[in-house]
Order: C-alpha cells, then sequence, then structure tokens
C-alpha cells in the first residue's frame, strides 16, 4: 500500500474531475478506475499486435507496444512511490501514452501524417487523447472512456497552439506554458527510458547491433564492464540482460534521486504550484542525462536507420499510403461504422475518419487489409 502522497502530488479530491460526472467507485480511486478502463479498452488489446522498431511478423519475441506500455509503467511506478507521487494516475497515463499509435510504429504515424497533410495532419500523441476521449464506444451513458482531466492532461504530451486551442481545458497549458503535474512529467520520461534500454535489448537480439558497438556508449560500457569482471563465463544473452537492467537501474535511480532534490528546493505545495513552475521537475542529473541522449542518438543512426531496417520501413510506408488513398476514393471499403460517417462528408472530415480507422489497424491487419484492396 502506497503511504502518505507527497503535498505536490495529484489527488482526485482536488481533480478537475471528469467531463460526465459519475457517482464514485465503491472500491477504487478514480485514477484506478482509469487505469482500468484503458486496460478494457479496445485500443490498448491492439497494442499486442503494433510494433516498436519490428514488424509484428519478423519476430515472436521483439517488443510490442503493448509490452512497450507496460515496462514504461514498471518504471513509472517505482518512481513514483519512492517520490510518493500517485502511483494509480502515473500507471493510468503510461498505459495510455501509446492507445492511438499506428501499425508499423513510427514510419507508420510519419506515412501516415504525409497523407494527412492537407487535413490537420496526424500525430500519435493527439489520437490518443482522441481514442479515449471519442473513439472508444462502450458506455451508454458518454462517448469516450470519460477519464479523469489529470489522466488526459498526462497523455497529451505536447501540442502545437493551433491545436491546444481546439482541445479546450486538457490544451490550455501550451497556451499558457504551464507545465503538467508530476505524474504526467513523470509517464514522458519514462517512456523515453524505457524506449532506449529496450531497444537495445531488441536491436541486439536482431543482430543489427554488436556489443561492440554498445561499447562505445558510456550507459552500457560501465555495467557492460562490471558483469564482463564479475561474470566472465556468462553466455552472451545472459550478459546483455545483466547489461541492460544495470543500465535501467543506474538511469532509474538517479531520476529519483534528481527529481527529489529538485522537488525539496522547488517546495511546490501542490500540483497548481508544480503546473506554474519554469520548467519540468522530474529529470535525471545533466550527467546521466547526457549519456541517456548521446544513446538515444546512438540507436538513431546504427538502428532505426539500418539499411535492414530501411527496407522493412519503405515497405510498411508504401502500405499504409496506399490504404490511405483506397479509403479516401472508395470508403465503402471501409466497416461500415467508418464509411457511414465518411460517406458524403467533407474531405477533411473523410480523411480524419480514414486515419481514425487505419490508426487502428495492428501491423497484421494492415497488412491483410492491404492484400484485400489489391484485388480490388
Amino acid at each position: 500500500m502506497q503511504g502518505t502522497l507527497a503535498p505536490c502530488a495529484a489527488k482526485a479530491s482536488l481533480s478537475r474531475g471528469r467531463k460526465y460526472a459519475e457517482p464514485a467507485s465503491l472500491h477504487r480511486s478514480e485514477y484506478q478506475r482509469d487505469r482500468d478502463r484503458i486496460i478494457h479498452s479496445t485500443a490498448f488489446r491492439r497494442l499486442m499486435y503494433k510494433t516498436q522498431v519490428f514488424v509484428n511478423h519478423e519476430g515472436d519475441l521483439y517488443r510490442t507496444r503493448l509490452t512497450h506500455s507496460l515496462e514504461v509503467s514498471q518504471i513509472g511506478r517505482t518512481v513514483a512511490v519512492a517520490l510518493n507521487l500517485n502511483e494509480a494516475l502515473t500507471e493510468a497515463i503510461c498505459l495510455a501514452h501509446d492507445l492511438g499509435h499506428t501499425p508499423f510504429g513510427h514510419a507508420g504515424q510519419d506515412t501516415l501524417n504525409t497523407c494527412m497533410r492537407e487535413f490537420g495532419g496526424f500525430e500519435h500523441n493527439l489520437q490518443s487523447l482522441r481514442v479515449v476521449d471519442e473513439l472508444e464506444s462502450k458506455y451508454a451513458e458518454f462517448t469516450g472512456l470519460n477519464l479523469m482531466f489529470e489522466t488526459r492532461e498526462g497523455i497529451l504530451k505536447h501540442c502545437s497552439a493551433r491545436n491546444a486551442r481546439a482541445l479546450g481545458d486538457v490544451g490550455e497549458r501550451f497556451l499558457t506554458r504551464q507545465q503538467p503535474g508530476l505524474e504526467a512529467q513523470l509517464a514522458n520520461i519514462a517512456d523515453a527510458i524505457a524506449y532506449n534500454n529496450h531497444d537495445v535489448d531488441d536491436g541486439l537480439r536482431a543482430g543489427l547491433l554488436t556489443i561492440e558497438q554498445m561499447q562505445q556508449q558510456a550507459l552500457f560500457e560501465i555495467p557492460f564492464r562490471e558483469v564482463s569482471d564479475k561474470y566472465p563465463q556468462l553466455d552472451d544473452r545472459r550478459l546483455i540482460y545483466e547489461v541492460i537492467r544495470r543500465m535501467v537501474g543506474t538511469v532509474v535511480t538517479d531520476l529519483i534521486e534528481e527529481t527529489a532534490r529538485r522537488i525539496e528546493t522547488a517546495a511546490p505545495d501542490s500540483i497548481d504550484a508544480v503546473r506554474k513552475m519554469p520548467k519540468p521537475l522530474v529529470s535525471m542529473s545533466d550527467e546521466v542525462y547526457a549519456q541517456h541522449k548521446s544513446l538515444k542518438r546512438f540507436l538513431h543512426k546504427h538502428l532505426y536507420s539500418h539499411e535492414q531496417k530501411l527496407a522493412m520501413t519503405h515497405k510498411v510506408q508504401a502500405i499504409v499510403e496506399a490504404l490511405f488513398h483506397a479509403y479516401m476514393n472508395d470508403v465503402s471499403l471501409m466497416p461500415e461504422e467508418f464509411s457511414a460517417v465518411a460517406e458524403n462528408a467533407a474531405d477533411d472530415v473523410r480523411a480524419r475518419v480514414v486515419a481514425d480507422y487505419i490508426a487502428g489497424m495492428t501491423d497484421r491487419f494492415a497488412i491483410s487489409a492491404h492484400e484485400t484492396i489489391k484485388g480490388c
């Protein structure tokens, strides 16, 4: 059981609440309720077959959006408990942050954004909020999941001024230049930590990265030497696991200690005080953050831009582009729940419906749908 929350933690009793008022749950906090709604959502289940770096059919052990979200949640919850922040809220944000992601990872998102350029663009972060606010359809009395304001605030990590104006309350902080609550800040950085470390694991597993390459990175090299010296006979698979878990431990411990120091110095007495801070309080130290950023740049150069990875990227980009144009030209190719809204609609409305449909696809469904339209 988590102890007393820090004064600057989010508290349901002081929340801006839900868009539609609901009776309180008998056995769960409001943020636990949000977490459970997210877990039971259709979009969450689809994350099982949406990939991070590798396409779903390339291997069973590579990370998916689902396993990534669970790893983000684990990191977020650990830090939240250590800092006496709201664990349930942190978990809800972490589990929901990728609900709007397209099939085929960032390649799918970038392609869909290009297709949507004339119609307002596409960004998975905004789409995640759209999923929980509008697209999930389960409840009799409202559209969406009717999540608490602070959960929605955390899902929306970044936003243009134009989109912020259209989003109302949850977009306001981007116009007033305020920070989100600490739980939202934590979920954001937990996402980045999980990304870096599990992509190293997947890249090594796939043979696109080598241990020798990774030794150029301080976050890897230091624990690698520790493990190699202590366990000289360890096989590569177990050695890599030992190194990566130490990498995560290093960054998470630093994040807890640096954030605790910043909170103590700033001494915010409420979530509203946190929002008024000039910069986020949840942060790594300068030294560890520099190592984290160096690793991120390394992965962009050597993993995400690897020629083998790029070959698959081009294939999946062609799939998303073909699907978009096919559905724009003939909405009847989509299920009725989408085609009925898109038919006879203005081009921007039609395009948004098509984007909603494609973004909701899993990798394997998108591949299958592409095969279907090729036969039409």
